[in-house]
C-alpha cells in the first residue's frame, strides 16, 4: 500500500513537472524583407521548435534556415547561398531569453497578456541581444504566443547585393508564432 501511495505521488509531481514546460515542433517564422523596388523577399518557416517554460518564463526558439520558404525558388537559392545566409556554415538560428514581467502572466487563467521578454538572437553565426514583446494567450491548457519585431541585417553581418540595391530591406521584419502543447 505505501508503494502504491508513494508511486502515485510521484506521478503526480512528475506531471506537474513537466506541465510547466510547454513545447511544440511546429512554431512558425515569417521573415518580411520587402521593399518598394521587391516584394518577393518573403519567407515562412512552419518547422520552428519552441519551449516556454511557464514556471521560469524561459523562452527558446530554433529554426533551420533551409526549411524558410519563398515563393520565388530564385531568391530561396540566394538567400541559403553563401553570399546571404551561408545555411551550409550556418544552418540554424536561435532565439533564448526570459519573459521579464512573469508575474503579470498568469499561465492558470485564461486570458490574453503582453510579456516582455529579452534574450539572445543568434542568427549567421552571430548572437546579438533582442528585447521585445509578445503576445500570450491562455486557453484551458493550451497556451499561444506571438510577436514582431524588427532586426538590423548588417549587426548579423548579413549582407549582399541585393541588399545594397535596395531589393532586400536592411530591417526585415520577424514575425514568431507558435501555439504550446
Amino acid at each position: 500500500m505505501k508503494k502504491s501511495i508513494l508511486i502515485l505521488a510521484l506521478a503526480f509531481t512528475t506531471g506537474a513537472v513537466f506541465a510547466q514546460k510547454k513545447t511544440t515542433t511546429s512554431a512558425i517564422i515569417n521573415f518580411d524583407a520587402t521593399t518598394s523596388i521587391d516584394a518577393l523577399p518573403k519567407a515562412e518557416n512552419t518547422t520552428v521548435i519552441a519551449s516556454l517554460d511557464t514556471k521560469s518564463g524561459a523562452v527558446a526558439f530554433e529554426a533551420s534556415i533551409k526549411n524558410f520558404s519563398f515563393s520565388n525558388p530564385k531568391i530561396q537559392e540566394h538567400f541559403n547561398s553563401g553570399g546571404w545566409m551561408d545555411s551550409d556554415k550556418f544552418p540554424v538560428s536561435s532565439f533564448k531569453g526570459t519573459i521579464t514581467n512573469l508575474s503579470e502572466v498568469d499561465f492558470a487563467k485564461d486570458g490574453s497578456y503582453t510579456a516582455k521578454v529579452a534574450g539572445d538572437l543568434t542568427l549567421h553565426g552571430v548572437t546579438q541581444k533582442v528585447n521585445t514583446t509578445a503576445t500570450i494567450v491562455v486557453s484551458g491548457k493550451k497556451v499561444s504566443s506571438s510577436s514582431a519585431f524588427s532586426i538590423k541585417l548588417e549587426d548579423y553581418q548579413v549582407n549582399g547585393g541585393a541588399i545594397a540595391a535596395g531589393k532586400v530591406a536592411k530591417e526585415p521584419k520577424i514575425t514568431v508564432v507558435a501555439e504550446f502543447k
